[in-house]
């Protein structure tokens, strides 16, 4: 028996195939263990867990060849049908199609949390040991009845999941950052940094992703404020877009990218590639960790430098959080205007604060004065986007950037979201408000052909 086939197909690795079930010898299974020969009193995880044993016991690995997924899954169904058949387990349907469904998760997918990935209404997925299993649906955290069996089978998922981008976890590196095929970010910790049992995180996204009518029709911004978003971006504006943790930043900068012409060539650079840009140019960059002797690593600085050579119009990157932001702002001030990035901030004044104390961290030994003119004259237009106590998700403010009088960063707020209460169901009462104030950078969208509502700036527009 070849060990790595058989670690790869325990592993869920679609590139091992099932064999047919002509194949497979089910009535002299080589140390298959015993089944219960009446379901009642033994629990459903138990026939699972069981049932999969004997199956992986059964397969004939010498003979094993790669099958499509699809094929696999039914190739699986048939196999658990008759071992439920041969040993003769009183489950009715419903039993039935679950024991199916679980084995086939087991073996193909993710586990007991392949269901939630297949809920459309999930957006994260948070999983505290193998005992306690979070969801979050409509912006609300909820728990399930979601359980792996042990920690070793939690283990062996988030092994499934790393080892599918050349990552690895283990006691020597205990934490790591990882997608899944359908670009959803994973972090997972073990021990010994996690105390009760490995810890599991993950980030969803839209297999399909958001246009700006789904946040029109959301309520995260109204018709006016995307008209106006959609004519920075055409305009060639630098935007930073910034939020806390789960507010939506990506999913906003995802739907701004929508505008940018498609002969124009973008770069993407990423932590974790989540971006999902539509236009045919694009280039994605993803930084890579250090290996066990602490080596190799390459960061979104090491990218984004090499990215000026490689003749971009646009450079997108997914969020500024260290030394990268000089890179990125020099960028912006030289010939790539138009690009956009994240940042985790409260507020938009707190966003250009963090600029500021990150471009202090890179070493670069200027006057607070000369930092506040380089982020003044890179950035025209900060988004703040929030995630309120019900869940929402809006924009809060939408500013712009006029320059440095004195030591201080200027700015004018053009939309922002007044919330006025909470009713009794304890959704968010509130609405969008335009401030009056007419923008400097609206001259620019007229002499770039971008027209915009006459009214749009209007103090009564909502």
């Amino acid at each position: 028996m070849d060990p790595n086939l058989r670690h790869q197909f325990e592993n869920g690795s679609h590139s091992v195939a099932l064999l047919d079930p002509a194949l497979v010898k089910l009535t002299d299974p080589p140390a298959a263990p015993e089944l219960s020969l009446n379901a009642k009193g033994l629990h459903l995880d138990s026939i699972k867990t069981r049932i999969h044993q004997e199956i992986l016991s059964l397969m004939d690995w010498q003979r094993m060849e790669s099958m499509a997924p699809d094929r696999l899954r039914t190739e699986l169904k048939s196999l658990t049908e008759e071992l439920i058949t041969t040993h003769k387990l009183a489950l009715n349907e419903t039993e039935r199609r679950l024991i199916i469904q679980s084995i086939q998760d087991e073996m193909l997918g993710l586990g007991p949390i392949e269901a939630l990935l297949s809920d459309p209404t999930v957006s994260d997925i948070l999983v505290n040991g193998p005992f306690q299993v979070y969801a979050e649906r409509h912006g609300k955290i909820v728990h399930t009845d979601v359980k792996f069996d042990s920690d070793a089978h939690l283990l062996r998922v988030i092994d499934r999941i790393v080892s599918r981008i050349g990552r690895r976890v283990d006691e020597m590196s205990p934490m790591v950052d990882a997608r899944l095929p359908d670009g959803s970010r994973v972090n997972a910790v073990i021990a010994p940094l996690a105390m009760d049992g490995p810890l599991l995180s993950i980030r969803r996204f839209a297999v399909v992703p958001f246009s700006v009518h789904d946040l029109i029709k959301m309520g995260t911004l109204t018709t006016g404020m995307a008209e106006l978003i959609q004519g920075l971006v055409r305009a060639r504006l630098n935007v930073l877009v910034s939020g806390g943790t789960g507010s939506g930043k990506t999913t906003l900068l995802n739907v701004m990218s929508a505008s940018i012409p498609g002969d124009e060539r973008i770069i993407t650079i990423e932590d974790a590639a989540e971006l999902q840009l539509q236009q045919p140019h694009v280039v994605r960059m993803e930084t890579r960790p250090p290996n066990i002797e602490g080596k190799g690593e390459i960061s979104q600085r090491d990218l984004l430098r090499n990215s000026l050579r490689m003749r971009p119009d646009r450079i997108i990157m997914g969020e500024v959080r260290g030394g990268e932001v000089l890179d990125m702002l020099q960028a912006m001030n030289t010939g790539h205007d138009g690009s956009m990035t994240t940042i985790h901030a409260n507020s938009p004044r707190d966003a250009l604060t963090r600029l500021e104390h990150m471009l202090g961290m890179t070493g670069l030994k200027a006057e607070s004065r000369a930092l506040r003119q380089q982020i003044a004259s890179a950035l025209s237009v900060v988004i703040q986007i929030s995630r309120l106590s019900d869940g929402q998700r809006k924009i809060t403010s939408l500013q712009e950037i006029t320059g440095v009088e004195g030591d201080v960063i200027c700015m004018q707020e053009i939309f922002r979201f007044e919330q006025t209460g909470v009713n009794p169901d304890g959704r968010v009462q509130g609405q969008f408000v335009a401030t009056g104030i007419r923008p400097k950078f609206a001259q620019r969208l007229i002499t770039r052909g971008i027209a915009l509502s006459d009214d749009l700036f209007e103090p009564t527009q909502s």
